[in-house]
């Protein structure tokens, strides 16, 4: 089997485990997005689920936000982890969207991560989720079980980001990442991959060596 035919055929595995290939965190708007998207970094998606209801409840647009008590952010996120730097960085991004993007969320990653507090993984996920461009969301599950599936060979996200552009088809990059975290918690994940349980045992280089 070809390198290009085992892709396929993981890719195949786990569309038909999980058939929605959506992404976890909660939002109704854009900005939402972004910002439940910042507010999941060093935090489960779970926690970041359970505070934007709240947070989203008292600021509803981007003008709220821009001239928001950062004080005040920072009481309602305060449970997500290092919540002084991610209460600023969510203020200043409505500022500048409004200052300099019109109040429209730039749709390629070059001009999202401009943006206070936006990485790549955050950009990736906007580009993907909300423009429907081809995009590689390297969050800790993706890095984890393409290096173990032998996908990528580094753990460095922008380098296994690159790698992943490579060899996946650009309209099942988006999709592939989702699936491949639902597949993280919910069997190949960081404490034990439970390898007697995997839809894609036969085509993981790691998982074959723990037979």
């Amino acid at each position: 089997m070809s390198e290009k035919q085992r892709i396929s055929k993981i890719i195949e595995a786990l569309k038909k485990k999980y058939p929605e290939a959506i992404c976890s965190l909660r939002a109704d708007t854009p900005f939402e997005l972004l910002v439940s998207t910042r507010l999941s970094a060093q935090c489960t998606d779970k926690r970041v689920n359970e505070i934007t209801p709240a947070l989203f409840n008292r600021y509803r647009t981007l003008e709220d936000y821009a001239s928001a008590d950062i004080v005040q952010i920072e009481e309602l996120i305060r449970s997500c982890g290092f919540y002084h730097t991610k209460a600023k960085d969510i203020v200043n991004m409505a500022k500048m969207l409004i200052d300099e993007y019109g109040g429209i969320i730039p749709d390629s990653i070059e001009e999202l991560i401009k943006l206070p507090g936006v990485g790549r993984k955050t950009a990736n996920l906007i580009v993907g989720d909300l423009y429907n461009k081809p995009a590689v969301v390297c969050d800790t599950h993706v890095i984890r079980i393409t290096n173990r599936l032998g996908l990528v060979n580094t753990k460095v996200p922008e380098k296994v980001e690159v790698q992943l552009k490579k060899i996946l088809p650009a309209k099942e990059s988006n999709d592939f990442c989702h699936r491949i975290v639902l597949h993280g918690r919910e069997t190949c994940t960081a404490r034990k991959a439970r390898c007697g349980e995997c839809v894609i045992l036969q085509y993981c280089k790691y998982g074959k060596t723990e037979k």
